[in-house]
């Protein structure tokens, strides 16, 4: 059926943030310009010209689909997609704003990187663009004007902007093309038309993580010291952990599309883990017969936390449930990691 009746756009301020939502950053820009890419500027500079190539230029149009009515949708199912797309659209657009103010910075002293980051920015937008474009269809758009101005920003050093981004992006990856070809099998569960476009989407983030990677590599400190075998590990185990505490909350929205978070996670993290293995010095040991069960020690805890936090528990009431948390942390910390072998990790 299609939509014949003019709808009110409610405009969101964002949603409040936490531990778990996604976050804004910001860098030291100074040290990011003098950065020497020599050693690897081929790969990079191959990299920027497939971002020049705008392989997505005419990807994120809106098609006749997106005129039918989602008014069938209850309430709850209503909600859900909110959420969905609210907590997307916020995380790309946190992208778009970090790597526009890294190419603005580095226009002169770096341009190639300057270049390479506002082609990753100009891809963030559109895709936060779409995804807001979506919320209307809910009644309701993200006010990004706001977010810019009120979100706080987060200060993250260079090399840890890198760790960071490089999983971001190829998590990114592996989410949405592990739900395109759920759909593509079950199409009775694409409830809705944006899935349709996750196949080429994530064609962009594998491409922004490849980036990430070429400049690491030119940087062998942040891949053949301890130090580096430290924070590749400590990075891996953040991204995991944030994915399944939050995924594990949303149960609703991917039983929605016919999937079970769990197993979705699960898959999801031994990909991302395999994929940093082309990178990292070392990477998570996920079929450790105790990564998982400790993994979901974390999600049981933090469920007790949501459910004392609803009580309005005090501090005191919710250390049982932190010391859980940080503890199980702790020992999927300290598992035996893989080694990788490759160029760039040889020790110095």
């Amino acid at each position: 059926m299609v939509a014949t009746t003019k709808k009110t756009i409610e405009n969101k301020p964002g949603a409040k943030e936490t531990l778990l939502t996604p976050r804004f950053y910001t860098t030291n820009f100074k040290e990011l310009s003098a950065l020497d890419i020599s050693s690897n500027r081929e790969e990079i500079e191959a990299i920027v010209e497939e971002f020049r190539i705008d392989y997505n230029r005419d990807h994120f149009i809106r098609d006749k689909e997106f005129l039918n009515t989602w008014d069938f949708f209850d309430e709850k199912t209503r909600n859900i997609f909110i959420e969905f797309l609210e907590r997307s659209c916020t995380a790309e657009f946190s992208g778009f704003l970090l790597y526009k103010e890294i190419s603005r910075n580095l226009k002169k002293e770096n341009p190639l990187l300057a270049e390479g980051f506002s082609f990753m920015s100009r891809d963030e937008a559109r895709h936060a663009g779409f995804l807001n474009k979506a919320m209307s269809d809910f009644n309701v758009s993200l006010d990004l004007g706001f977010l810019t101005k009120t979100r706080k920003y987060t200060f993250f050093a260079p090399k840890f902007i890198f760790y960071a981004t490089y999983l971001s992006e190829k998590i990114g990856y592996w989410r949405y093309i592990t739900i395109y070809r759920h759909l593509e099998k079950n199409p009775n569960f694409r409830v809705y038309p944006i899935f349709r476009f996750f196949e080429s989407w994530c064609q962009d983030e594998n491409r922004h993580g490849d980036f990430f990677a070429a400049v690491m590599k030119s940087q062998k400190p942040l891949l053949n010291t301890y130090e580096s075998r430290l924070w590749s590990k400590f990075f891996l185990l953040s991204v995991f952990a944030t994915m399944y505490l939050n995924d594990l909350q949303r149960t609703d929205f991917y039983s929605t599309i016919g999937l079970d978070a769990k197993q979705f996670d699960i898959h999801v993290i031994r990909k991302t883990n395999q994929s940093s293995g082309t990178l990292f010095p070392v990477i998570l040991d996920v079929d450790h017969p105790e990564f998982f069960p400790l993994l979901e020690d974390c999600h049981q805890a933090n469920v007790e936390l949501i459910l004392l936090e609803k009580e309005n528990s005090n501090f005191l009431q919710k250390i049982p449930s932190y010391f859980k948390m940080v503890t199980s942390l702790f020992k999927l910390y300290f598992l035996p990691a893989i080694e990788t072998k490759y160029s760039w990790t040889e020790r110095n």
